[in-house]
């Protein structure tokens, strides 16, 4: 080809690509027609061996006899252990040898998580991964407003995006912390938000029994109450307070749900170095211990409950103590954590777009991809803090949520693998252009140019002086615009009027029957 050949066709691909990055940036408010969970095509990254595996379960078996669990403020508890063959000696519990994987035996290592728009609903377990949002933040930040706590406003406008955006699966749980209502009365507000503006499967609160009770009778109003009782329509995280302690709070949420047949992530808060030994194989013990013990009792609750085997588990600088993300360790963890779930039989969860840093920056980029190329390639299935996270989970971040939502569309191209279909092999695009041509006007690359390549929504790829031109955005002032046009293009998902009708009576009933607090 010659030079000026060269030059015309990479004008051309230019001009086209500005175009379809603009026709992606326009659908990229849409969830229409959205996959509604992934579905992995690729093989596992694997780091322990069959004979490292049995270490740990080994010494996972030892810990659980010698050492056991407590679990604390909660003789209804205690009596189940009891009453299953457990030796409980105050709030101390330990098991036998093969006690308690014998009773997950009874948990699916496969389910669906319905949501109100059945065609959204997610297949948690086997080969697929759900992507839900951060979860959890006191904080909110954006370019405009800087960092500030977090409002209903902010949990709505949250749940809108998460909604609208066509890589979350998941309407998850607390997107924020709405600071602005009462703590006692802020999860009705924040489970009806996750109802009414939005149609993708959602969390229930655990921040109390009674919140998850509450929980529970706002879904049977959207759902049905036989359905409910027979089918998962939410999901709820449920953690350790590591090392090798279960709450009274935690556990109250836990038999909540499980009574409720309501799926239960069962998942050790682990930063280690503090709340577990410093070692990889120390820490994944440990994982193992509590993730199993918690999944255990779910089943001798309700035999055939949904539950989820979770691990979040971070390093921390041994110099300052604080959290740190994207490390090699913290994937080993993960990686270790998924084939301990695969290994006991249960879906896991895991993983996410981590950051210890204060603003959507390269350092932010740097650790949110480590990590979520790690989840996804360790098989992963249900994936809390998808995006949106920063600070080390301390604030919920406009920007960073459709950064990273960028983020999780190149993984369902990578999860996809390799196509190696004829169309794929593309026999005809070498036979009609043959040696020393371009592909660019080949009949081939006119039928695949539009799916070829994952178009980003947030990455420039212009020349200098296109960029310079258009305002020499980086990439978070970029997502700035991006967030505004999607909230400002937002259309709310039907929801019945005696269904909405219904909710909103029992929140006003509720609300009125205990004054305001703060804990």
């Amino acid at each position: 080809m010659a030079d000026g050949d060269a030059r015309g066709a990479r004008r051309s691909a230019r001009g086209g690509g500005r175009a379809a990055r603009r026709q992606a940036r326009g659908a990229s408010v849409s969830s229409v027609a959205a996959p509604s969970y992934l579905k992995r095509q690729i093989p596992l990254v694997e780091y322990l061996t069959e004979e490292g595996l049995n270490k740990i379960e080994a010494q996972a078996d030892r810990m659980l006899a010698e050492i056991g669990l407590e679990f604390r403020e909660d003789p209804e508890v205690l009596e189940i252990w009891r009453t299953a063959g457990a030796e409980v000696e105050g709030e101390r519990v330990r098991f036998p040898k093969g006690m308690l994987r014998e009773l997950i035996k009874t948990a699916p290592s496969e389910f669906t998580q319905y949501a109100r728009n059945r065609e959204r609903s997610v297949q948690i377990g086997g080969n697929n991964t759900v992507f839900a949002p951060v979860y959890g933040p006191p904080f909110v930040i954006d370019l405009d407003k800087g960092r500030r706590y977090g409002t209903i406003e902010d949990f709505q406008n949250f749940v809108k995006l998460a909604y609208q955006s066509p890589h979350l699966h998941h309407s998850g749980g607390t997107v924020c912390e709405p600071v602005d209502i009462a703590v006692n009365k802020r999860h009705f507000d924040m489970v009806y938000a996750h109802l009414k503006y939005s149609d993708k499967p959602f969390m229930g609160s655990v921040t109390a029994p009674e919140r998850a009770e509450d929980s529970v009778a706002m879904a049977r109003l959207a759902f049905g109450e036989e359905f409910v009782d027979q089918n998962c329509v939410m999901i709820q995280l449920i953690n350790a307070n590591s090392p090798l302690v279960f709450d009274a709070t935690m556990l109250g949420a836990l038999k909540v749900y499980a009574r409720a047949n309501q799926a239960c992530i069962v998942s050790p808060f682990i930063l280690a170095g503090a709340m577990s030994p410093v070692t990889v194989a120390g820490t994944l013990s440990q994982v193992y211990c509590e993730g199993l013990a918690a999944a255990a009792l779910t089943q001798l609750i309700r035999p055939g409950a949904p539950v989820v085997f979770g691990a979040f588990v971070s390093s921390i600088s041994m110099q300052s103590g604080a959290p740190t993300f994207g490390s090699p360790e913290g994937s080993l963890l993960l990686s270790g954590a998924a084939q301990i779930a695969r290994r006991l039989g249960l879906p896991f969860r895991s993983g996410g777009s981590f950051t210890a840093s204060k603003v959507p920056d390269a350092q932010a980029a740097q650790e949110s991809a480590h990590t979520i190329l790690a989840t996804v390639q360790s098989g992963v299935n249900f994936c809390l803090h998808s995006a949106g996270w920063l600070e080390g989970g301390l604030c919920s971040s406009y920007e960073k949520l459709v950064m990273d939502a960028d983020q999780l569309g190149m993984m369902h191209v990578l999860a996809k693998g390799i196509d190696l279909s004829d169309e794929a092999l593309a026999w005809d695009a070498f036979n009609e252009v043959g040696p020393g041509g371009h592909f660019l006007g080949a009949e081939h690359t006119q039928r695949n140019f539009e799916t070829a390549f994952y178009r980003s929504t947030i990455a420039d790829n212009n020349s200098f002086e296109q960029w310079e031109s258009d305002g020499k955005l980086d990439a978070a002032s970029r997502a700035n615009k991006q967030w505004k046009e999607m909230l400002a293009n937002y259309q709310p998902p039907e929801l019945d009027v005696a269904i909405d009708d219904a909710l909103q009576d029992f929140i006003t009933r509720r609300k009125s029957e205990f004054p305001d607090s703060n804990v």
